[in-house]
């Protein structure tokens, strides 16, 4: 079952993962809630739409824009809807 750690801490896990770009979506809910905060930051993909980021928050530290989701990605992209992502850091097994 995949799983994204950070910083010694399992910070989601699921079998429903999607792969998109070699990047594994989890969805909303299985996300361990205690290790995110909101992030203001936001990034535009030319055929995902309008990216969204959290911060992965682990023993007092923070991995600033860490987890990243599309709340309403393009049609093209729709099977990511619900659905985050990780970088920096963040190791998905």
């Amino acid at each position: 079952m995949p799983q994204a750690t950070w910083n010694g801490a399992v910070i989601a896990e699921s079998d429903d993962t999607v792969v998109v770009e070699g990047n594994h979506y989890f969805p909303r809910e299985s996300l361990d809630a205690t290790h995110f905060s909101a992030s203001t930051t936001t990034s535009r993909c030319f055929w995902k739409g309008t990216a969204n980021y959290l911060n992965v928050v682990v023993d007092g530290e923070t991995n600033a824009d860490a987890a990243w989701f599309y709340e309403t990605p393009s049609p093209a992209a729709s099977k990511i809807q619900g659905r985050v992502a990780f970088w920096k850091g963040v190791q998905v097994t």
